[in-house]
């Protein structure tokens, strides 16, 4: 996982989900060197940074069901 991305407010998007769920809000900055989630009820709180390969190997985990959400 990285440690650092330069990010800045406005680098966030928020989930379309979320948008319609307001209570259980994430928002994403994609970046050329990775990629930052937050909690986007709280830009306060902590900020999860994480490699390319390893977002892109979460989006298929996502897409091919394997976290049972």
């Amino acid at each position: 996982m990285l440690s650092r991305i330069r990010v800045r407010d406005r680098d966030f998007k928020i989930s379309s989900w979320s948008k319609n769920n307001p209570k259980t809000c994430v928002a994403v900055a994609i970046k050329p060197n990775g990629v930052a989630v937050r909690n986007s009820n709280d830009s306060t709180k902590n900020t999860v940074f994480f490699t390319n390969d390893e977002w892109s190997a979460f989006v298929k985990g996502v897409k091919n069901n394997e976290f049972g959400v």
